[in-house]
């Protein structure tokens, strides 16, 4: 028994380590570094925030048709961890790649960005899957949280290594895109762990007679489906994660944007934004995985929600920029929160025999959103600065007015999300997962 606890904890240190490289790609790529490089450099202006937004909602939707099918295909050959290692190769190529994106560069700057982004959120259905192989139903809220924690840690490593050559160069261009390489062997090095340690706890089946994985996938997709009634908690979890989800994500894509555009933060502000916000993000995961397996996690997961709830309404009306920076604290602390409990309930709400398949669903509701998301906020701040413009606004007060207009769409998918949540029954959606297992 103490060798296969021992084995379990090893397990789960290796699956925290893939979390702290993926954080760091998040950190640097999403957040703080080629967001505004992108927006700010490569396209530029209101524009630049439009093909930002439209990136995101492209490789969001490739994820988003592609992993349920994979998914299913990874459950039935034990194969969650070659998928991962795909993914997570594809992620490290283009993020790497992405050194050679200058200014002007707009076709291979979205290229390379959306190539990377599709490994970065394909690998994050895979890796939440082997949640599952790492930790007992017990354990679960306490594991995804510390995931989530650790993982903040190697955001906030990543930045602090690349925040000095950035400073002393004065953000130098080539530095700046030196930092993606950076970045690109920092997540792969720290997956190193994951690999070795983690092993999937069921056994592979051969292919059906007549069947190749594709046709066995589409099978076990529909059969799924067919089982919806079964698994009504789970399908208004997704609803409501689908919605709320969005507010979530439109935050972080946009955060960099919006510290450079509202409050003329530098990159170096903006790095050092990045790294408060990750901090809170290491903390909020780590108390809400705790408060969680006390309280509830529904209702950890609606005061979470509220938190950023309150955190976007006050970015709509703040002026300032240390406002910013404490709007910046709060919502990381409550955003890992949501993230980290919805991965949470997701298990819990998925038999074992279907964890990739759940994931992968679950995957689908954030990068179906996101699709909607980005490209709703990008389009709606594009089409508010011209508004703005035709008002007689000068075109960089346009830009301020039409991004700030745009940032109450956040507060709207939070609210919508968070009242279906409140309808939902955690406990019977828990026991749905354990009949279908006994009945598997």
């Amino acid at each position: 028994m103490e060798k296969s606890t021992q084995v379990r904890s090893r397990a789960q240190w290796g699956w925290y380590w893939f979390d702290f490289g993926n954080s760091a790609y998040a950190a640097v790529v999403l957040l703080a570094v080629y967001s505004a490089y992108f927006q700010g450099k490569v396209a530029g202006g209101a524009e630049g925030s439009r093909l930002w937004g439209l990136s995101l909602g492209i490789a969001m939707l490739f994820v988003a048709v592609l992993t349920p099918i994979l998914g299913t295909i990874a459950d039935h050959a034990a194969s969650k961890k070659r998928f991962l290692f795909f993914f997570s190769t594809l992620s490290w190529v283009f993020t790497g790649l992405l050194f050679f994106v200058q200014a002007g560069d707009v076709f291979i700057g979205m290229l390379f960005f959306i190539l990377a982004e599709v490994g970065y959120r394909g690998g994050q259905v895979f890796y939440n899957a082997l949640l599952m192989d790492v930790a007992t139903p017990s354990e679960m809220g306490r594991v995804s949280g510390n995931g989530w924690a650790f993982g903040s840690l190697g955001g906030i490593a990543c930045l602090l290594l690349i925040l000095p050559p950035i400073v002393l160069t004065k953000s130098n261009p080539l530095v700046v895109r030196g930092s993606f390489v950076f970045t690109a062997l920092f997540f792969a090095l720290a997956t190193i762990p994951l690999f070795l340690w983690v092993r999937e706890s069921r056994e592979g089946k051969s292919l059906p007679a007549g069947e190749n994985y594709l046709s066995l996938a589409f099978r076990r997709i529909r059969s799924t489906f067919l089982a919806v009634k079964h698994f009504r908690g789970f399908i208004k979890f997704i609803i409501a994660f689908l919605i709320y989800n969005d507010g979530i994500l439109m935050a972080l894509n946009f955060a960099a944007i919006i510290g450079a555009v509202l409050y003329g933060m530098t990159q170096t502000q903006l790095i050092i934004f990045m790294i408060i916000v990750q901090v809170t993000s290491a903390i909020g995961a780590y108390v809400f995985g705790i408060w969680g397996e006390k309280y509830g996690f529904k209702e950890t997961l609606i005061a979470a929600i509220l938190l950023m709830t309150a955190a976007v309404i006050w970015m709509i009306f703040n002026q300032t920029l240390t406002g910013y920076f404490i709007i910046g604290a709060i919502a990381g602390f409550a955003l890992t929160g949501v993230q980290s409990i919805s991965r949470t309930m997701t298990g819990l709400f998925a038999p074992p025999s279907k964890s990739a398949e759940f994931f992968s669903f679950f995957a689908v509701a954030g990068k179906s959103t996101s699709f909607i998301g980005p490209t709703l906020f990008g389009a709606l701040a594009f089409r508010m600065s011209n508004w703005f413009q035709t008002q007689g606004y000068a075109p960089a007060a346009a830009e301020q007015f039409g991004l700030r207009a745009s940032i109450v769409s956040m507060a709207v998918f939070l609210v919508v999300g968070l009242l279906i949540l409140l309808t939902l029954n955690e406990a019977r959606a828990r026991q749905s997962a354990v009949e279908y297992v006994s009945a598997d």
